[in-house]
């Protein structure tokens, strides 16, 4: 086996900073193997991803900047990857599981035949070889423990957020291979016409803190105006605008929101956190007016610290939170806001 292949998801030049989650997941498998951390950094600008990759602990890289690469399409970065396994037969590849990521890992690993497992929380290698990995199985009601044969190349892709980086060592540099791509532009049947990203939001996926709403926002007390189409969605949008918002924005962050509120026309699916969402672990998440239904609790389960807000003392909610408040969220939130800011010193 030569090395732990960590994979450094790119875009328009700059590395996905949720890769250095992976290096640090990799440097765990490398230095019990004995063998090199090696990042796979394809794309634009990729020498200079692959020196910062060095600084979060890569002791190798293998680089390719053909123009075939600018931006992500699966034909030829699978072609590449799969390339690069069957020729040097890596103990793992490692990469945290984004959407490019769960694409790209699983098409090499049935191109190669090998074993692919997502949603990593945990993972080690065992005195034979073996890995081994923890993982939420059961939309996060059961915690799974696998192992891993020792034979072969393994692609294992983590759960945003479970694992940490290493510490930056600004000195660090690392044995940097070129490498040619593998297909040719007219052997790729898609082309990249434009990209269109959203601002203005914090990307849930990246997010230590997320303050989400559910059916309850719907309660709000203000009067919809007269020509209100819906007055319910209107006031549901309106807690979300004017009540949770401002609590997001004091404490820097995401908005997210159930299945049922997103399906009410509250809020666009792009917020949404639940098993047909995103997944989520932020360090802090403020459930408010959320009841807390399974689907749900497998997107954001794995938080490290639940708060809930609800009028229902016994929603399911409060079985996952480590604190929760009883209570009108537009009465709380609005509290909690005024005093945040007055402990953080933003008035």
């Amino acid at each position: 086996m030569s090395a732990v292949y960590v994979w450094i998801e790119t875009f328009e030049g700059a590395a996905n900073p949720a890769s250095w989650e992976a290096l640090g997941a990799g440097r765990q498998l490398a230095d019990a193997a004995g063998v090199p951390l090696t990042a796979i950094v394809l794309g634009e600008n990729a020498g200079a991803i692959a020196n910062e990759a060095a600084q979060h602990g890569a002791e190798k890289a293998i680089v390719c900047e053909d123009a075939t690469l600018h931006g992500f399409r699966l034909e030829p970065y699978a072609a590449l990857l799969s390339h690069l396994v069957e020729s040097n037969q890596p103990k793992a590849v490692v990469a945290v599981g984004t959407n490019s990521a769960r694409e790209l890992l699983a098409a090499s690993a049935a191109d190669t035949n090998s074993g692919l497992l997502t949603e990593i929380t945990d993972m080690s290698l065992a005195s034979d070889g073996s890995v081994q990995v923890t993982r939420p199985a059961y939309a996060g009601k059961v915690i799974s423990e696998v192992t891993i044969d020792a034979a072969g190349t393994q692609f294992l892709l983590l759960r945003g957020r479970a694992f940490t980086p290493l510490d930056v060592d600004e000195s660090a540099t690392a044995d940097i291979t070129t490498v040619d791509a593998v297909l040719a532009e007219d052997e790729i049947a898609t082309k990249i016409e434009a990209f269109e990203a959203a601002s203005g939001t914090v990307n849930l996926s990246d997010a230590a803190i997320i303050v989400s709403g559910g059916r309850g926002m719907a309660n709000n007390p203000a009067e919809a105006p007269p020509d209100a189409e819906d007055p319910v969605v209107w006031k549901a949008k309106d807690g979300f605008a004017n009540t949770l918002t401002p609590l997001a924005n004091v404490l820097g962050a995401a908005i997210g929101a159930s299945r049922a509120a997103v399906d009410a026309g509250f809020i666009p699916y792009a917020h949404q956190v639940g098993q047909t969402g995103k997944t989520v672990s932020p360090d802090l998440y403020i459930a408010c007016g959320i009841s807390g239904a399974i689907q749900h609790q497998a997107g954001m389960r794995t938080s490290k610290i639940i708060v809930a807000i609800n009028k229902d003392a016994e929603a399911p909610i409060f079985k996952l939170a480590r604190f929760g408040i009883v209570g009108d969220l537009y009465e709380v939130v609005p509290a909690l806001t005024e005093e945040l800011k007055k402990r953080l010193g933003q008035q």
